[in-house]
């Protein structure tokens, strides 16, 4: 029977991904559908699921740095949103006719965001490293901390006294690091990668605590360092195919009875309220009215620990068996709602800049980005292997060049080797508005995301760069999205270099063939 699920996960997600939808919406509704007709997750699915859900939380603890974790507006703005949430949620879930502790613990879930989705679609636009990708992860990590404790709390369990062991992980972080630096196949990084997160999930889940939180723990170990950026690429598509079973397994939880499926209504209702409060929440701790905007479109959504606390606390008696397939659907919904809005993110936001901008606070902004660029004539957007080729290759040349970069961690690395680099989110269409190009002769991108490519390009022609936009590419289809979008050039190396090799086949030289290549690939 697993085959049926595959087939019909694809083919709903071909579907929905035909109206610009995201797969998951298509994953979601194929469960659901599957559920009508009697099919239950079995085990198989449940391991698939599980592990979907490790690969997710170990590749975003590679992109995190406790630092930024422990910060005023993530502390802030999270905890005071649960709070208020929570007292939301206890009346209405009383008004239905739950008891005074089962209203509690269902306002106390249905505080949550999805962490799954949150970093799926940070991940997409290439912005888990963005200032506002780091408040999100921080305030959904602080989430996660506050549902482990509720899984304890009502599960009977309490933490081994040798999950204090733990707090030793960050010892073993040079020795992790120099495995994986000795690890020169790909398959062996890899699988070395396989291991550290279904390694750190069993070890955190041996001595009481959640396996997420421990594959979570087991990125954060390569956190900051260069190679965190290359296991995660190795593991996108693997993530990707075995998240297609977490969202399958919340489709199969059906529909909920009357009562509670009132209550996901009512949830669904207050889903806006839960929007304007983070909005709210992080313009008061002094974020920008973009950073919130944007943070707050990714955390707008109820979370799979809505279900997976749910289901514990249901199991113990705690709350009706009912409302964990009301909180499926709820969970499905949100995802729903959540997929289109994230799409047009941009596209709202220039809509909405100029009225909600006015909310912003009149104070100097942790997310404050840079105004000028002092003397430089070059301008090298991202700084990953291809930013940094660019960057050194001009400073050969003796020429005034200045990196940008979302990334905290990328900055920190380049600045220590020496580069001039700084903060910018080149999404932002207020950073291309108050930045002086005045001085700049050419902008390189040099991001991987075709997205922001394009927005980026936009966003300086619209504001009258007149200068040279380079962008390096190899797709086609983003090529001409690129040339549309106002570029000078894009680069299709692969294309090319087919090119150049079927001139060379052509051609009637026979000695001088790998001196030609050499040179005309090195330029």
């Amino acid at each position: 029977m697993d085959i049926l699920w595959i087939g019909m996960a694809f083919i709903f997600g071909m579907l929905v991904s035909r109206i610009k939808l995201p797969p998951l919406v298509g994953y979601l509704a194929a469960g659901m559908l599957l559920s009508v007709y009697g099919y239950e997750a079995g085990a198989a699915l449940h391991e698939v699921a599980h592990l979907g859900v490790l690969l997710l939380l170990f590749t975003v603890g590679l992109h995190l740095r406790l630092k930024n974790i422990f910060r005023i507006e993530v502390l802030g703005t999270g905890g005071l949103h649960l709070l208020f949430s929570t007292a939301i949620f206890v009346p209405v879930a009383l008004a239905f006719g739950y008891s005074l502790l089962a209203s509690l613990i269902i306002a106390v879930v249905l505080g949550f965001s999805s962490t799954v989705l949150t970093a799926k679609n940070l991940e997409r636009r290439d912005e888990l490293g963005a200032f506002h990708g780091r408040v999100a992860i921080g305030i959904l990590i602080l989430q996660d901390i506050v549902a482990i404790v509720l899984l304890g709390l009502t599960s009977g369990t309490v933490p081994s006294p040798w999950s204090l062991v733990l707090f030793g992980l960050p010892f073993i972080r040079p020795a992790v690091i120099k495995i994986v630096e000795l690890s020169n196949e790909e398959e062996l990084k890899l699988l070395f990668a396989l291991m550290l997160a279904i390694g750190g999930g069993a070890a955190f889940e041996g001595v009481g605590l959640s396996s997420e939180l421990g594959a979570l723990a087991a990125g954060m170990l390569l956190s900051g360092h260069e190679v965190a950026d290359e296991l995660s690429k190795k593991l996108w598509g693997l993530k990707e195919a075995f998240l297609v079973g977490f969202f399958l397994e919340v489709g199969l939880a059906g529909f909920p009875g009357l009562q509670d499926f009132y209550l996901a209504l009512a949830a669904i209702a207050i889903l806006p309220l839960k929007a304007v409060m983070f909005f709210i929440l992080m313009l008061t701790f002094k974020l920008r009215a973009r950073t919130s905007f944007v943070a707050t479109i990714t955390l707008t959504s109820y979370s799979e620990f809505t279900l997976i606390a749910g289901s514990v606390a249901a199991s113990a008696g705690f709350i009706p068996e009912g409302v964990v397939v009301a909180f499926a659907l709820l969970t499905a919904i949100s995802f729903a709602l959540n997929a289109p809005i994230s799409i047009w993110e941009e596209e709202l936001w220039e809509r909405m800049e100029m009225f909600l901008i006015r909310f912003e606070r009149d104070v100097r902004h942790p997310d404050q980005q840079t105004i000028s660029l002092g003397s430089a004539e070059f301008l090298v957007v991202g700084m990953g292997n291809a930013g940094q080729a660019a960057y050194d290759r001009l400073k050969k040349e003796e020429k005034h060049v200045v990196g940008m970069d979302i990334d905290p961690a990328r900055i920190e690395s380049n600045l220590s080797e020496g580069r001039r680099v700084i903060y910018g989110d080149m999404q932002d269409i207020e950073l291309w508005s108050t930045l002086d190009l005045s001085d700049i002769q050419s902008v390189i991108l040099a991001i991987g995301s075709p997205e922001a490519k394009v927005n980026a390009t936009k966003y300086m022609r619209s504001n009258k760069f007149k200068g040279s936009i380079y962008a390096l590419t190899t797709q086609e289809e983003e090529h001409r999205a690129l040339a549309k979008a106002g570029a000078s050039a894009v680069c299709l190396p692969i294309t090319q270099a087919g090119q150049k090799l079927a001139e060379l086949s052509l051609s009637d030289k026979s000695g001088s063939e790998e001196m030609i290549l050499s040179t005309e690939f090195r330029t």
